[in-house]
């Protein structure tokens, strides 16, 4: 009888150590398994899939901080390509001009005023001529905040029978506005100013 009764408290010593067993393998494989979905719900919430010519594409989500200078240096390359690509069309210089105006603050809107109480913009209109501009390089410190930037670009001015090559280099600085629509990188040009805008030489249409 003692015998049965030591088998007994042995058989049930082992399948209490195998169900211990079990169950920890349960609570094991649970909490990996819940930190997998986790990782994995993290890691989708960082990717963001753009449609572009009927393909998905993938992009990731990232800090503000690791795209400055990328967005910085678009920032003021869409601004100096509002503020300076004109054509001889009142309501074209309208749209680009305020586009610019969005970007940055009211020393782009003095310089703005100026070249409009000079004629300038009249001037274009009058003598349809076209200006463009293409940006060589931008550079921006992003150790000191506000940003300093330093733009350095070419003019193009084509006229009925020649075409005027400039050489322009303007400097600001940037600071951080909240995104929106009129400016999606979330930054504002201050004390934007022309260091240089000099002829480089002029070349006659055929």
């Amino acid at each position: 009888m003692f015998s049965k009764m030591k088998n007994i408290d042995t058989a049930f010593r082992h399948v209490r150590g195998f169900s211990i067993l079990v169950i920890s393998g349960c609570i094991l494989i649970s909490c990996f398994s819940l930190y997998k979905s986790f990782t994995l719900v993290s890691q989708m919430q960082n990717k963001v899939y753009i449609l572009a010519n009927g393909k998905a594409l993938e992009a990731y989500a990232s800090d503000r901080k690791d795209n400055i200078p990328v967005e910085a240096r678009d920032h003021v390359k869409t601004f100096h390509q509002f503020f300076f690509t004109l054509d001889p069309d009142d309501k074209v210089i309208k749209s680009n001009v305020t586009k610019a105006l969005y970007l940055a603050d009211d020393s782009a809107k003095r310089i703005y005023d100026d070249l409009k109480e000079n004629g300038y913009y009249s001037g274009i209109i009058s003598g349809n001529v076209s200006q463009t501009i293409k940006i060589d390089s931008i550079t921006i410190d992003i150790n000191s905040y506000p940003y300093g930037f330093r733009c350095y670009a070419a003019q193009n001015i084509i006229r009925t029978t020649s075409i005027a090559h400039r050489s322009l280099i303007t400097e600001g600085n940037l600071r951080n506005v909240s995104r929106s629509d009129n400016n999606p990188h979330g930054f504002l040009i201050e004390r934007w100013n022309t260091i240089e805008n000099r002829d480089l030489g002029t070349e006659n249409r055929k």
